[in-house]
């Protein structure tokens, strides 16, 4: 009976999305109204007043726009390589995408979040996941470039992350899919999953200072699934909150079989007691292999370290660690206000939204008002922990953000609209369309103690009819909504790369005057640095021959270079020499089997080619440099293996053609 219900409710969803898209919105005519572009308007020469950090979904890369004018400013490679900029590519970025794994060179970027002070956005760094093989990356907002990953062990999906804590202690991370610990034989039956499968959650320090991340500990927990989270702040500063779904611990055909249960749970963590567990031994050490993965600034290279251990703490066994309140229905976000009083549950299959209280959570724990436990953890009553439910709000309910003006924003997926609703009185103020079935939503600061609440992004998964058709694959779309008055307002649509899911903005100020221009020439230790042309060199070690080279407008040093042979390892090492901002260098060579270099001022990038063929090889510089950056190249010449052509370079003069003859087998 309760599988009829779940398939009557999941068909009755899917009818209502059907009519939806069958006709228009009656205001779709007229949701911008005709000042809209003038607010949206941001004149050459000026700046937008916010950078918004938007995640690539599926690309798994990292885009930057603009606000308000939805312009794309820099897309930053984290999971995935990047032939426009050789990351994945040069061999100083190849360590970045290291695993345990080994090489993965992709992954599903769902959620970003931005570094914080005292609760506020401090423009420092900001924060990504790898939802596929379970990592978190830190991206340097100095550079705007991907500076640290950490593989996540004991974990499969990694959806509920990378939240922070409001000082930034902490990154945590929860696993969407429970698996078997990986110290554990996962040679087994899929069906024992309620025996032997288990969910977990990371806490991955950073330094204060550097941002140098490490998992500081794992939380063991019951097989469920994690979807996501968000840190207390205020008065709830110690504590992490979880939506959870799949209670029913089902393992094949989730829509019908974890939809069962009228209510699944938002999970509180009291961190601050996890690290008095921690200082008192009761962790335990537990064999595992992850990658930790550091790009340094000074070398221009990454290295990467394979680490073999983690500490666990048991939630089943440490009782006042972890709570579960009941949350209806399917839980997705998890979201909490600016004052870290009301912790907002949104069940996709629910007609309500539940809005929890944390006063009333910490007087149900002290009066241990439980209705008994899941797997070990106790279960609070309900009706304890409510502040109450905003009814009837639409359908579909995903997301939460918070303009600090007392009010919260909930995106719909199935009515295809934001709702704006009173957080103490739980009555609905406003409501806009979106087109179409709107995912998650951004607002400036909005998961902050300090939202900016003047503008709003819904991020849309369907766009119909709003821009141009590209055959059968739509752009991914984002709207834009003034929010600064009682009514929300449509300002713009524009498109994304990827598939959106969530993003965060900060003012621009808070980021745009600590922006790395160039590289100084003499902080730079990379190994195979050359710091003028008169250093440049060709040097054979048996096979491998290293190329220290320099770039400047407009020529490489050397340009002609002789006496390479086929299956050599070839490393072309290509130092910047420009101190201006914004003259990158590129570097390619004819055949190779991998990417370009994109070297920016006063940096050093390496490219490996092996050549398999006799010939002359083209290189040439790829990124636009001056005038005459067509001229910007040269010429590698490959010898049969054996030859006994002599290694030369040159830059400006002819080698005699007498002594540039092969001779294969003297």
């Amino acid at each position: 009976m309760k599988r009829m219900k779940s398939l009557l409710l999941i068909t009755m969803m899917l009818m209502t999305v059907t009519e939806y898209f069958s006709c228009k919105p009656k205001n779709a005519g007229t949701a911008v109204n005709s000042d809209a572009a003038s607010k949206v308007y941001v004149a050459p020469g000026k700046y937008d007043e916010f950078y918004n950090f938007v995640s690539g979904g599926f690309s798994g890369q990292l885009s930057v726009y603009g606000l308000p004018s939805g312009r794309l400013l820099r897309v930053i490679p984290v999971f995935s390589v990047d032939p426009e900029k050789g990351y994945g590519y040069s061999e100083e970025t190849k360590p970045m995408l290291n695993t345990s794994h080994g090489f993965v060179p992709w992954d599903d970027l769902h959620h970003t979040d931005l570094s914080q002070t005292n609760g506020e956005i401090d423009g420092r760094w900001i924060f990504v996941n790898g939802n596929n093989t379970p990592r978190v990356a830190r991206v340097d907002l100095t550079t705007f470039r991907t500076h640290e990953i950490i593989e996540l062990p004991n974990s499969a999906g990694n959806h509920s992350s990378p939240f922070i804590t409001e000082n930034t202690e902490y990154v945590v991370a929860g696993t969407r899919f429970s698996v078997p610990p990986d110290n554990a034989n996962g040679d087994i039956p899929i069906n024992t999953y309620k025996q032997n499968f288990k969910g977990y959650i990371s806490f991955i320090s950073v330094g204060k200072e550097d941002g140098k991340m490490d998992i500081a500990f794992q939380i063991q927990c019951p097989g469920i699934n994690f979807d996501l989270s968000h840190a207390g702040k205020g008065k709830s500063h110690g504590w992490f909150f979880f939506s959870c779904y799949n209670t029913e611990q089902a393992n094949t055909l989730l829509e019908v079989n974890a939809s069962q249960k009228d209510k699944d749970f938002i999970m509180a963590v009291n961190w601050k007691k996890a690290e008095e567990y921690l200082k008192a031994g009761k962790g335990k050490k537990v064999s595992v292999k992850y990658a930790h993965n550091t790009y340094d600034e000074k070398t221009h290279s990454a290295t990467s370290e394979i680490r073999n251990e983690v500490i666990v703490l048991d939630s089943k066994e440490l009782k006042d660690l972890c709570y579960f309140i009941p949350c209806p229905k399917s839980p997705h976000g998890c979201d909490v206000d600016p004052t870290g009083e009301y912790i907002v549950g949104s069940g996709k299959l629910a007609a309500l939204i539940p809005v929890f209280s944390f006063d009333k959570m910490q007087k149900a724990i002290a009066d241990k008002a439980f209705e008994g436990e899941y797997e070990g953890i106790p279960v609070i009553k309900y009706e304890a922990a409510l502040h109450g439910e905003v009814q009837k709000p639409g359908l579909g309910p995903l997301h939460t953000e918070f303009d600090g003006r007392g009010n919260a924003y909930t995106t719909f997926f199935v009515s295809s609209e934001v709702v704006k609703w009173g957080l103490k009185d739980l009555q609905v103020i406003d409501r806009v369309p979106t087109y179409y079935s709107v995912g998650h939503l951004m607002i400036p600061g909005g998961d902050s103690k300090k939202p900016n609440g003047k503008y709003l992004v819904a991020y849309n998964k369907i766009t119909k009819d709003r821009y141009l058709p590209t055959g059968p694959e739509l752009s991914q779309s984002a709207q834009l909504y003034d929010i600064s008055g009682d009514k929300m307002q449509l300002l713009l649509d524009y498109p994304t790369i990827g598939e959106p899911h969530y993003a965060q903005a900060v003012a621009a100020d808070v980021i745009k005057d600590k922006s790395v221009k160039f590289f100084k020439i003499e902080e730079n230790a990379h190994p195979y640095l050359t710091k003028g042309e008169g250093e440049s060199k060709v040097v054979r070690e048996g096979n491998k021959v290293h190329i220290y080279m320099t770039a400047i407008r407009s020529h490489f040093a050397p340009d002609n270079i002789e006496g390479i042979k086929v299956g050599d390892e070839v490393y072309f090492h290509l130092t910047n020499l420009e101190q201006d901002w914004d003259v990158p260098h590129g570097f390619a060579v004819k055949g190779a089997l991998n990417a370009e270099l994109l070297i920016m001022p006063g940096e050093t990038q390496t490219l490996k080619w092996i050549p398999e063929k006799v010939g002359i090889y083209p290189i040439y510089c790829t990124d636009f440099c001056s005038a005459l950056h067509q001229e910007m190249s040269g010429y590698v010449r490959v010898s049969p293996a054996g030859s006994n052509v002599p290694l030369t370079f040159s830059l400006g003069t002819n080698q005699p053609a007498a002594d540039n003859t092969a001779n294969p087998g003297k």
